[in-house]
């Protein structure tokens, strides 16, 4: 089958999208290199990578995405899976929720949070009670806020993957086994979305390591706040830790690709071989 050619336009722009995106970064990426007029090298990346602050920044927020991706996988997997297995009436009122974190501005939520938690008690066995102090002492309530920061590509990574399989089929086959809803969940549904949950697990980590405003307003140190002060204080190396952001971002694209061909290319031997 022959190849369509690229009209004109098409081309143009596709270059011109392309100019648009390579051009700022080879000037961030030359600055970064530079160590003196006519010279470049290493010396800002070595003084980004050596510095402590930049590795503790880095594994704090990486800690955090990691257990905000934990904490959003366990609430959001069954909810999406009962409300297209069961509950298809309310998919518009999930779909309307899953978008508020786009309309509400992180600062309004992360300060409607830490007042909700620091001065409204929770009734405990009919008891007042305060748990303000556990949530506020650690990154507790930063992990809370980052959970519906993402919402939105969590749900929609996962509605996704359910919507492209056979939900009602393949539970009722497990359940005609005498599978639990338990077993169906984890042993059945959970290994046919798997592409999708990573795809919401990486998106959730390039979210939480890039955010500011929560983080900052919290008075946690986290790697996008480090990003900022370097970015204050020096010049070079600000442009390099641009650029290592920058990679750390696409690592993660590229993982989501290729961990998704890899589950690809199982599942289609899998099928091959009924």
């Amino acid at each position: 089958m022959r190849a369509r050619r690229l009209g004109f336009w098409q081309v143009f722009w596709l270059v011109a999208g392309a100019l648009f995106f390579l051009v700022p970064l080879y000037g961030t990426a030359e600055y970064s290199l530079e160590t003196g007029p006519g010279q470049y090298g290493f010396k800002h990346y070595l003084t980004i990578l050596q510095d402590p602050a930049f590795k503790a920044s880095f594994l704090y927020s990486l800690k955090i995405a990691l257990a905000t991706v934990a904490i959003g996988i366990v609430l959001m997997v069954p909810t999406v899976y009962w409300v297209n297995l069961r509950l298809p009436r309310l998919r518009k009122v999930i779909d309307f929720l899953a978008v508020l974190p786009f309309v509400v501005p992180p600062v309004a939520l992360v300060v409607g949070i830490n007042r909700l938690f620091t001065s409204q008690p929770v009734l405990i066995l009919g008891q007042p009670q305060r748990v303000s102090f556990w949530l506020v002492s650690g990154p507790q309530i930063l992990v809370m806020a980052y959970v519906i920061l993402a919402l939105p590509f969590t749900y929609r990574s996962l509605d996704a993957g359910m919507r492209a399989i056979d939900l009602h089929t393949l539970t009722e086959a497990a359940q005609s086994v005498g599978a639990s809803w338990t077993r169906v969940l984890l042993s059945v549904i959970l290994p046919n979305i798997r592409y999708a949950m990573l795809s919401a697990a990486f998106l959730t980590i390039t979210l939480v390591m890039g955010e500011y405003t929560m983080s900052s307003l919290l008075l946690f140190n986290t790697f996008a706040v480090y990003v900022e002060y370097t970015g204050e204080a020096k010049a070079n190396p600000a442009a390099a830790l641009a650029i290592i952001s920058f990679a750390l971002t696409w690592a993660a694209m590229l993982g989501i690709l290729f961990l998704g061909r890899g589950v690809g290319r199982r599942q289609g031997q899998l099928t091959g071989t009924r």
